[in-house]
């Protein structure tokens, strides 16, 4: 009797373990949607600020220059002026 008791727990150990094993598998899908989102809209993000900038450094390059100055410097570092990709 007391074999059967202890098959009876591990099985249901096992279900239980199997259950959560489900839900962790499910968690994990979900929170890899979520950084893919996230990804996509940082890259998007970064991008849009990329384009925003140049706009911004086009329009400085078309102000008049000062008295004294020889040339404009840009309003913002650009990834691209700061060596990073």
């Amino acid at each position: 009797m007391s074999d059967l008791t202890q098959i009876d727990q591990i099985t249901e150990r096992v279900e239980r373990l199997l259950v959560r094993y489900e839900e962790l598998m499910r968690t994990n899908a979900l929170l890899n949607q979520q950084v893919d989102t996230l990804t996509q809209e940082r890259d998007s993000l970064k991008s849009r600020l990329g384009a925003a900038r140049a706009r911004v450094d086009a329009l400085l390059e078309r102000l008049p220059q000062e008295a004294g100055s020889s040339t404009v410097k840009p309003a913002f570092k650009t990834a691209a002026s700061r060596g990073e990709a």
